[in-house]
């Protein structure tokens, strides 16, 4: 079953710095939450999919991976030893443990159950527990690239229509685009972590339709000139360099994006990845 796009996690020094970013573009981010180990993240909700703005919270205690435990408090850290940007690529899952049979039986590689529960803040105010099951995943091409599932437990609690609404008039992300040298190496990965049989390659790359979203792996050249933006080269295998939204009124979006130095290349505005803390963005 083909899975869709639930989140990114946009990895941070400062989280209010990097939240103040997409506030400025236009997007309403919401109230700070912490995880019971200590990192800290603020969202952008959209259409059945979100970003998480995330850093290392004051007094975190990560837990260090192991032989079969994943840690994403410590993944985090060490991807901000190289700089802020697009840490982790996540999926939505109905069963975590439908999640890891499927995975076990792509032969990619398996961790221990990972689950916690911590409080969101409604917009009038009040706190309600939400929880989550993660089914985490490496492509070993790609180990500075992280990538789970997760499984909502509380959509209820969760997803909020006014935390939704944005002043940009942006309503879904659309496109995550990553950079690869070889965009055909990672393929067989992100169609077995992807549950989709199928990939369209060309000689820009790889684009694979999820459930919510597509997910696009081009090559340096071909990223540059698509969207006009220099592209990321200081990590292995897979980068994520760019999120693409819809707006329902793509000029208001404009607006925004010419105050953070945005520009129209194409049929899109662009906004530069050193303005939104190491990811670049596009909407149409």
């Amino acid at each position: 079953m083909t899975k869709g796009i639930d989140h990114i996690v946009l990895a941070v020094n400062s989280l209010q710095e990097g939240a103040r970013h997409w506030e400025q573009l236009g997007f309403r981010v919401t109230p700070t939450a912490r995880h019971p180990w200590g990192t800290e993240n603020r969202l952008v909700q959209l259409d059945g999919s979100f970003l998480e703005v995330l850093a290392i919270g004051e007094g975190a205690e990560l837990t260090e991976p192991s032989d079969g435990v994943f840690s994403f408090g410590a993944f985090n850290r060490d991807f901000l030893l190289k700089g802020e940007g697009g840490a982790m690529f996540v999926l939505d899952s109905a069963n975590a443990a439908d999640d890891r049979k499927a995975y076990s039986a792509a032969g990619l590689q398996e961790y221990a159950p990972f689950s916690f529960e911590r409080i969101a803040v409604t917009p009038e105010g009040e706190e309600r527990p939400v929880a989550f099951d993660l089914t985490f995943t490496t492509d070993p091409l790609s180990i500075e690239m992280g990538f789970f599932t997760c499984h909502n437990k509380f959509p209820e609690n969760f997803w909020k229509a006014e935390y939704q609404r944005h002043p940009n008039t942006v309503s879904a992300l659309s496109d995550v685009v990553f950079v690869a040298d070889d965009p055909a190496d990672h393929h067989e990965f992100l169609k077995a972590f992807i549950g989709e049989r199928t990939a369209r390659l060309s000689s820009l790359g790889v684009e694979i339709v999820t459930a919510r979203g597509t997910v696009k792996v081009l090559s340096p050249s071909a990223y540059e000139s698509l969207f006009g933006v220099r592209a990321p080269s200081d990590r292995r295998g897979l980068k994520l360099a760019a999120l693409g939204f819809q707006a329902d009124d793509p000029e208001k979006f404009g607006a925004y994006a010419q105050a953070l130095g945005g520009r129209k290349y194409g049929d899109f505005w662009v906004i530069e990845p050193d303005r939104m803390a190491g990811v670049a963005v596009f909407c149409s």
